[in-house]
């Protein structure tokens, strides 16, 4: 038997703005775009992982206002959890990211731990962490 993460939610604010996050500066591409009762789901994924994909979303998107209002509530705060991504060249990726106008909350830098990485918000808030393994 084999399991697989398939895909995972993003809350974002606005999901065109998010796109010039995740697609335009990450090189993400669209693989899906859906519109239903008001709101829009977007799927992207990386060319190197065809089977792994993300899916932007907005907080009341299917879901209750109460609950939608919750998920907003937790968004603004920027406490959601954060998204890592790999990389196998971490200066260029940090460098295309941050010329996309991306906030930067931390340069990259060798960690105690093992890998370099650097850390951006994306538009609505979200901690994203972008990681390149250890030279070997």
């Amino acid at each position: 038997m084999t399991i697989a993460l398939q895909y995972c939610h993003v809350t974002v604010n606005d999901p065109d703005e998010s796109l010039g996050f995740y697609r335009d500066a990450l090189g993400l591409e669209v693989r899906n775009d859906v519109a239903s009762g008001g709101f829009r789901w977007v799927t992207l994924g990386s060319p190197d992982q065809p089977g792994l994909e993300i899916v932007l979303s907005e907080p009341h998107a299917g879901r209750s206002q109460a609950d939608g209002d919750t998920l907003q509530e937790l968004l603004t705060k920027g406490v959601l959890p954060m998204i890592v991504f790999r990389t196998d060249d971490l200066d260029a990726t940090f460098e295309r990211v941050r010329a996309s106008g991306a906030e930067v909350l931390q340069e990259p830098v060798d960690q105690p731990w093992g890998p370099r990485d650097c850390a951006f918000r994306d538009p609505s808030g979200n901690l994203v962490r972008i990681s390149q393994a250890p030279a070997a």
